[in-house]
Order: C-alpha cells, then sequence, then structure tokens
C-alpha cells in the first residue's frame, strides 16, 4: 500500500468519512467539535492562524481499518506482524515538500501552528501526532509518538515518564551533560504512525517495520539544524533539542487514553531549533483519547500472540479489551494441555504494560463479556487460579499507582486469572445445557401452525415399553432424552411410564455420567455406597 498522506485523506472524503469545515472556527471550540463528530474535520478557517487544522483521522475502528486497507480490524495485526517480520529499510532522498517554509533562530514560533487545547484541564496546547525521531551513538535510531506542552515560542516539554527507548536516550544524554537531538514529524501516514508506536526492542528501526507494513521503504529526508532524519512526506517538521535539565520541569495535565485526566507530570524542557513545513501545509491533532487507541491495540494483540507463541502456548483467541483502554487487559483463549493455563497468564503478563490478563479455554468467546465473567464464576479457585505478581513495571499513566518520588519510574502489580478448566475435574460438568430438537422443533413453524403427528398408545403397549427399554439399556447406556427418541414408537407419557415401572421394580441405574443404564450390569459405575 504505497499511499501517502493527502492520498489517504482524499480516500476519506470520498467515503464520508472526512468533512471540511470552510466558516471560521475559534480553535477553543475544536477539541469539543471533533468530540462530537461523527468524521474526522478539517478546519479550513481557523480564527488566527493562517494554516489549517485536521483531527479525527483514525478515531474510529472503521478509520483505522481504512488506514491500513483492512476489511477486518484483526488483518491490521497480521500486517503489523508482517512488518515486524520483514522489515523494509527507509530509504533517503535529498529533499522533501516539508522543506519549502524553513524557520530558525528568532523566526522559530510555535504559536504560528494551530495547537489547539483539548480537555478543560490540560495544562496548555499539546502537539499529540509527532513522530519522534533520535538517535544514541550506541543504540542507533529510535521513533516513537510523544507528546510536546506548548511553553513558550521556542520551547516545550515532552512526556517521557514512561520507561521506553526514547527515554533512556534522554537519560543517557542527561547524564552525559548533553543535550539529545530529536526531529518531530507532524502530518503522516496511519502507516508511519503505526510503526512508529510499536515499541520495538533497542537497536530495531521502526520506521523499517512501518516500510514492511506498508510494503515499501519509508521515505526519510535530512534535518537542516540536527543530525538526524524526518518523515519526508510530513506536513511539518519540528527540529529541536531535549534539553540536560532532567525530569525537573512540570509538564501536563492532560486528557490521556484512559479517559482520564492525567496528573502534573516532571519532564525535561525542549528547545526548538527549526520549523520546517509544506507551502499548504495542515496541522494534525491527534485527538484523545479513541484516536489513540485504534492503532494502538493491534501493537499489543501481536506482542502477546508472538510471547504465547514462544511459550509453546496454542492460542484461539486474544482480546485487548476497549474497558482496558487497550493498553491493560486481555482475554486470551488457548486449547489448553495441562498446566498451560498459568503458562499463558506468565506469558502474556511479560508484554508491555498489561496489568490484568484472564486466561479461558477455547469453549469461550473472548469478545462476549458475559461468557468471560461466566468462566471466572464457574471454572476459578481464587487460591488455586489468581496469580499476583507485585513490583512489576508500571504505566505511570495509572490512576490507581501510590504517588512516586519526582524522576523514580512506578512499580506495580500485575494480576492473573486461569479461568481455564482445571487438571482433575471432571469435564462433564462443564457440559452446557442443550436442548432436544433443536434442529426441527422450530418456533417460527408452530406459529406458522404446524402441528406434530397425534399417537398416544394404549395401556397394553405399556408392559411392551419396558421390555423393549430394558433391552436397548442392556446394549448401552443412553440419556433419557436420548432413549425416548430411540422408542419414539411410543408417546412420551407411555414411556416415561414403563420407566417408572422399572425403576420401582429397582431396574434401572445411573453411570457415573448420568445416562440411564441396567441396574448391577457392567455400566452400573456408581458405587453402592452411593446409590
Amino acid at each position: 500500500m504505497n499511499e501517502n498522506f493527502r492520498e489517504f485523506l482524499d480516500r476519506l472524503r470520498a467515503s464520508g468519512e472526512l468533512v471540511d469545515i470552510t466558516q471560521p472556527v475559534d480553535i477553543r471550540h475544536v477539541g469539543t467539535l471533533v468530540d462530537q463528530s461523527g468524521q474526522a474535520l478539517l478546519f479550513h478557517n481557523v480564527i488566527g492562524y493562517d494554516m489549517p487544522l485536521l483531527s479525527g483521522i483514525i478515531r474510529t475502528q472503521k478509520r483505522a481499518m481504512m488506514a491500513m486497507g483492512c476489511e477486518t480490524y484483526g488483518q491490521i495485526e497480521h500486517m503489523l506482524d508482517q512488518g515486524i517480520r520483514n522489515p523494509i529499510p527507509p530509504r533517503y532522498v535529498e529533499t522533501s515538500k516539508t522543506k519549502e517554509v524553513i524557520y530558525k533562530g528568532d523566526d522559530v514560533d510555535l504559536f504560528r501552528l494551530p495547537i489547539p487545547m483539548s480537555s478543560i484541564f490540560d495544562g496548555g496546547p499539546m502537539i499529540t501526532a509527532g513522530i519522534v525521531m533520535s538517535r544514541d551513538p550506541d543504540y542507533g535510531l529510535n521513533s516513537g509518538i510523544y507528546r510536546f506542552m506548548v511553553k513558550e515560542k521556542a520551547l516545550s516539554g515532552i512526556d517521557i515518564v514512561t520507561p521506553n527507548n526514547m527515554r533512556m536516550f534522554a537519560q543517557r544524554a542527561y547524564e552525559q551533560g548533553r543535550p539529545c537531538p530529536i526531529s518531530i514529524s507532524i502530518g503522516n501516514h496511519p502507516v508511519e504512525i503505526m510503526g512508529a508506536g510499536y515499541r520495538a526492542p533497542i537497536g530495531v528501526d521502526e520506521m523499517a517495520i512501518a516500510g514492511g507494513i506498508r510494503g515499501a521503504a519509508v521515505e526519510l529526508a535530512q534535518c537542516e539544524t540536527v543530525d538526524l532524519p524526518y518523515v519526508a512526506d510530513s506536513e511539518i517538521v519540528i527540529e529541536a533539542e531535549i534539553m540536560p535539565t532532567g525530569w525537573t520541569q512540570p509538564e501536563g495535565r492532560f486528557g490521556e487514553f484512559t479517559a482520564l485526566m492525567g496528573g502534573l507530570h516532571w519532564n525535561p524542557n525542549v528547545r526548538i531549533k527549526a520549523i520546517m513545513h509544506r507551502r499548504d501545509a495542515m496541522y494534525y491533532s491527534l485527538h484523545m483519547p479513541w484516536e489513540n487507541t485504534w492503532l494502538a491495540a493491534p501493537t499489543r494483540y501481536q506482542a502477546i500472540r508472538t510471547a504465547l507463541r514462544t511459550a509453546g502456548v496454542q492460542v484461539k483467541d486474544i482480546n485487548v479489551t476497549l474497558g482496558g483502554r487497550a493498553f491493560w487487559h486481555a482475554v486470551v483463549s488457548i486449547k489448553k494441555q495441562a498446566g498451560e493455563g498459568k503458562n499463558a497468564l506468565l506469558a502474556a503478563l511479560s508484554v508491555m504494560d498489561l496489568k490484568h490478563v484472564v486466561v479461558v479455554d477455547d469453549d469461550i468467546d473472548v469478545f462476549n463479556g458475559e461468557q468471560v465473567e461466566w468462566a471466572i464464576a464457574t471454572r476459578v479457585q481464587g487460591d488455586r487460579d489468581l496469580i499476583i505478581i507485585p513490583g512489576a513495571r508500571a504505566k505511570p499513566l495509572d490512576p490507581s499507582l501510590p504517588i512516586t518520588p519526582v524522576g523514580m519510574v512506578p512499580t506495580g502489580a500485575k494480576v492473573g486469572i486461569d479461568a481455564t478448566i482445571s487438571e482433575g475435574i471432571p469435564h462433564e460438568r462443564y457440559e452446557r445445557i442443550s436442548y432436544a430438537y433443536a434442529d426441527t422443533a422450530l418456533i417460527a413453524d408452530y406459529l406458522a401452525g404446524k402441528a406434530d403427528p397425534e399417537h398416544v398408545c394404549g395401556p397394553e403397549e405399556l408392559a411392551a415399553a419396558a421390555a423393549e427399554a430394558l433391552a436397548v439399556l442392556e446394549e448401552m447406556p443412553l440419556y433419557y432424552t436420548a432413549l425416548a427418541e430411540r422408542l419414539s414408537k411410543y408417546d412420551f407419557r407411555t414411556l416415561a411410564r414403563a420407566l417408572g415401572e422399572l425403576h420401582e421394580q429397582q431396574r434401572l441405574w445411573k453411570t457415573a455420567e448420568g445416562k440411564l443404564c441396567v441396574r448391577g450390569s457392567r455400566f452400573d459405575a456408581v458405587p453402592p455406597s452411593r446409590r
């Protein structure tokens, strides 16, 4: 899929998924308008700004699927896995349209960009959709998505409280007393956004993963004031340095992916060195929380599936739930062998910032909350099936964590629930209710007037029914309904009376699984002490 950013917008527009707002709009209204809209919005006339403002392009599952060229949401995970397994290194180009307008030095002014506020309690305008590239002398190039709070015309913060490669690069630079150069590409195709958002191992080029997803190399060009590349197709590029101030500057608050207001974070400052953009550039603002969700969740699916594959567990399905904000909760169904419920939990809980994982058998629909809860209710014993791992790496945005000292990375508990049928438990305890004749006795037919044939046996047939039932049960045990079907030439009341008489004569008993059998036969598996 070799589609660029603007071609994707054209496709959204043609399908009715993007609306152009041409009348003047106050930038203070943008956040709530995007939140209310069923389509992505492109504001062409933002009061006080010369640049259009775009938001909401991947805010729904449908638009995320469109962005990745997928017919189903599950295909996005497979595209990501393809990119990880078959990366295509970026291709460097001499220049791009992003350099049509360049501001350096005193001409740098973030306030020229229509960077909107979002939530009521936000600490300031936030750059939310920047693909951030940095380089470490030992570990090479890294790409990620981070937010920047605008403070001054050439100064922002960067939110890197979560442990990740960018934080490590900045920490190493800080310890060496030097700034950490970065480039911030804004206005990019969701393929590049997804690649940058994937938490790759240190030393792995996320833009090569994006190339693998796309099936073609991502084009990069060289910045003007820092020794770093940027995404050549970008609308806007900001060149900057993370200052070696440490995690000492207040940043936030901000409406997070959790659908909650985050707290005040302590982060480094960022000095802006240059701003470049196309002559007709548009500013893209990623709208929280849902525009962060639909391409983030597949990265969790892929990582969980990989961890379980490595653990040798056969997975049927995975649901990274929206209630867990596509970051913290997963339900996994497995084709279980002995002990694999716990193995699956340990493997899944090792993934990223997953906090709670439920593992179920493959008869449970992981996308059906009632079935998952039913599995927990009927298959779990807390002292046997609950795993708690304290002191694990936690995501700082978890509001349930205790307050952590400034600069410290928080830790928390991970919880696993093994809701599979435990070893040693008879599986017949979990035979679900089903109803006889479900394929032939259809309510629609009876509402339309269907009548069953009337056949009632006389008293003289009672003895024959009893004898025939006894003969059948001597050959094999049967459930009551199956016996009634086998002897359907007798009406049900006659057969029931016949079996009642056999029971009075103490001729009938039950097998261990509850089938009718002849008392004292080789099928009579219930001990006399329990009769």
